[in-house]
């Protein structure tokens, strides 16, 4: 039953970390999309996007939250491991959930948990330059590290909502600064999340490591957008930075398909995407 998940073509090589970084070398666009199961893992591997995340905005769209704060350890591992069997070509990255790397100890058997038990080939936390310790922990015992700064949903409480980070001069100036911290300590990607679009070109030349963004401009290394927000089936109000790429698709397979193709041309994200 469902056999078309492993009747899939293995032709294409896995993508590797070292793949990621040639792509930002040679200015190549990287395409990243959220998935959750093995069915929506194995049509977004297909499409040819190059990064998949295990995002804890399950917490939202699978689950119904407002927030990814109630996402427990264990449904990461069991949605990245259901990921995990959809998936051959792109590079896996996994969200560790609030709470789970508060400090480096406990943050590195957590790691070690979504790698041996959920197949992540990466973990990605929150945070700027407080988790630089836990960053360098995490590196030197050989767990590659996104690291997310910006907006960062987990401290959505404390950001006081949903918000456009680094603005204003002395926060853009915190986060560059952050970000060269972070790739210091041993990240391998920094993820940016809903920053001005001038911000975001900034970060993403001043590092050697790929700079992925959602809602933070162009000028960065790759995008990365929620799954259902690109099939227009998220409830709600949808994020300026989000498109609806399945209006006037054929299927689901060709509106992934235009998504990593968009990404991939630079028309997306547009102007109406991005944030001043």
């Amino acid at each position: 039953m469902y056999s078309h998940l492993q009747e899939r073509s293995r032709a294409e090589k896995p993508l590797t970390l070292d793949g990621l970084r040639r792509m930002k070398a040679t200015g190549e666009k990287i395409a990243c999309l959220t998935a959750y199961d093995a069915s929506f893992a194995a049509a977004v591997d297909d499409a040819g996007t190059d990064l998949v995340l295990v995002g804890d905005s399950l917490g939202m769209v699978i689950q119904g939250h407002d927030t990814t704060v109630p996402v427990t350890m264990a449904d990461m591992v069991y949605h990245a491991r259901c990921v995990r069997r959809g998936v051959h070509r792109a590079f896996l990255v996994v969200d560790m959930p609030f709470g789970s790397y508060s400090l480096p100890e406990p943050a590195f058997a957590n790691a070690v948990r979504l790698m041996q038990d959920g197949g992540a080939e990466m973990v990605k936390l929150e945070g700027g330059a407080l988790q630089v310790r836990t960053v360098e922990f995490l590196a030197a015992r050989d767990i590659p590290v996104c690291a997310h700064i910006g907006l960062t949903p987990q401290s959505i409480h404390k950001l006081g909502g949903f918000k456009v980070q680094g603005r204003d001069e002395h926060a853009a100036k915190q986060m560059l600064a952050d970000a060269h911290a972070l790739q210091e300590a041993g990240a391998d990607i920094v993820l940016l999340e809903c920053v001005p679009s001038a911000l975001g070109q900034a970060i993403a030349a001043a590092l050697s490591v790929p700079v992925i963004g959602i809602g933070a401009g162009p000028a960065v290394d790759g995008q990365i957008l929620v799954l259902y927000d690109i099939l227009g089936i998220t409830p709600g109000r949808k994020p300026r930075f989000a498109r609806d790429f399945l209006a006037g698709a054929e299927s689901v397979g060709s509106a992934l398909a235009a998504f990593v193709a968009a990404v991939k041309d630079g028309s997306y994200p547009a102007e109406e995407h991005c944030f001043s």
